[in-house]
């Protein structure tokens, strides 16, 4: 199993790195495996929402008698869990390997991060669509490009860090 996991890193890594060489005056390769790997993880966030919103959930808000959720924001959470468990591993061992955190550290960094990731999904999806008024899936594509900035800068800078030595 470790073996075939290993093997199929390998392969996602080549595949990414292939396409750097137009990018690599420009960003550095980190930023560029992040890039390519987040969009990956975005485009299947954003299809498996689109998927469950339009055809799972026909558009109808769900009642459970405590509390009922709005069609766009139960696809969210329905999505969501699926698409963790993707970008942490794609940030574990395709963008940051660099990183000289414990993978359990990491894990809750992550959950940590993603914490406010949720939290900045649910305010815009609540404010694009219910205030704002925009389709659903404009507005998820809308709070994704947020969502994404927020997120590149906490997993850079806290979650997977590094530590560089600083010459004086």
């Amino acid at each position: 199993m470790v073996n075939v996991a290993n093997n199929l890193r390998t392969i996602i890594i080549q595949t990414v790195d292939y396409f750097y060489a137009p990018f690599q005056h420009l960003i550095p390769l980190e930023t560029y495996r992040y890039a390519a790997t987040g969009g990956f993880n975005t485009v299947l966030d954003i299809s498996l929402y689109f998927v469950f919103y339009n055809f799972i959930l026909d558009k109808q808000v769900i009642d459970l008698y405590i509390v009922s959720i709005s069609p766009h924001i139960a696809a969210f959470l329905i999505v969501f869990p699926m698409t963790f468990f993707t970008g942490f591993l794609f940030a574990r061992y395709i963008t940051f390997t660099s990183s000289e955190i414990r993978g359990r550290i990491q894990l809750i960094r992550y959950m940590l991060s993603v914490s406010g990731s949720l939290f900045l999904n649910y305010v815009c999806l609540k404010f694009l669509v219910e205030f704002g008024g925009l389709w659903p899936t404009l507005s998820k594509i809308i709070t994704t490009v947020i969502v994404v900035i927020y997120s590149y800068f906490v997993q850079k800078f806290y979650t997977f860090k590094t530590s560089r030595l600083v010459a004086l």
